[in-house]
């Protein structure tokens, strides 16, 4: 976690160093492409700041009121995050339009130097916080915005170079356009992703049926009812269910073997399954 903080607090000096640089250089060139990727920067500053923060509370430990502890909050700062972006798009996309109708002069040669810096410093925050296998939400967040800058800065020198060299300014308010497209399909799977922690989805990559099949697969199961399987966060899945056993089975036993099944096979460590005797499925209220 240390590693992943120090990771964070380089990317978020040399970003914000590209930031001031980058304003300075759409306000000479009068860029909107600049401005909309400084723009996203700017948000992505906001962004890595609220990682950092949701890394630290996220840490901190269960108590009694919060048994859990902090473990969603950078749930919370992954989607305060991406819709802040999309906000940021919808303001992109009215100023792009009103320069396609009237265009404005633009300086190409700074717009083409600052892309370069872009493609360098933002080819420097993702793989600093690129993490093989997931890694914390907190992380992929501002690895897939530095994703998205990457692509916007790619997108800015090539606008900067058809200003530059055929003069058509209109290029420059389409690339603005393109970089709030890449935003909007950077941040769309984790605001989805998100959304379906907070309203505990089944994990995507559990099949429940399988699972299902799984439990009753164990020697002494007879019925498995009201199973529910969710996400504390991106990487903590947690299971509730019920497990009719035969009158000759070894509660204990079967309950262990569910307890490792759930463990190794589907990652899940937070498990409460209640062994039943006698199905009481009709006396509780409808579920999966």
């Amino acid at each position: 976690m240390t590693s992943e903080r120090t990771r964070l607090g380089w990317v978020l000096i040399v970003t914000t160093l590209f930031l001031i640089a980058e304003v300075i250089g759409g306000i000479y060139s009068h860029s909107l492409a600049l401005l909309s990727d400084a723009g996203h920067v700017l948000t992505d500053i906001g962004g890595i700041c609220l990682s950092l923060f949701t890394i630290w509370i996220s840490s901190r430990p269960a108590g009694v009121s919060k048994t859990y502890g902090y473990l969603r909050a950078e749930i919370l700062g992954a989607l305060f995050n991406g819709l802040l972006l999309w906000l940021m798009v919808v303001f992109i996309v009215i100023e792009a339009v009103n320069r396609i109708r009237e265009p404005h002069p633009v300086v190409g040669l700074p717009v083409i130097g600052l892309a370069l810096a872009g493609i360098a410093i933002n080819s420097f925050g993702a793989w600093m916080t690129y993490s093989q296998g997931g890694g914390r939400m907190a992380l992929r967040t501002v690895f897939v915005d530095a994703m998205a800058d990457l692509a916007g800065s790619f997108g800015v020198l090539i606008a900067g170079a058809l200003v530059y060299f055929t003069g058509w300014t209109r290029a420059d308010p389409i690339a603005s356009i393109l970089i709030a497209g890449l935003i909007i399909y950077g941040s769309w799977s984790l605001v989805r992703e998100g959304v379906d922690i907070l309203m505990e989805a089944v994990p995507s990559h559990i099949d429940l049926e399988e699972l299902r099949g799984d439990l009753l697969a164990i020697d002494g199961t007879e019925e498995v009812h009201d199973l529910h399987v969710w996400c504390l966060t991106s990487r903590e899945y947690a299971l509730s269910a019920h497990a009719v056993v035969v009158g000759e089975a070894d509660s204990d036993k079967v309950l262990s073997q569910m307890c490792e099944l759930l463990e190794q096979k589907f990652n899940i460590r937070h498990m409460t399954v209640q062994l039943e005797r006698d199905s009481r499925r009709e006396q509780e209220p409808p579920h999966f």
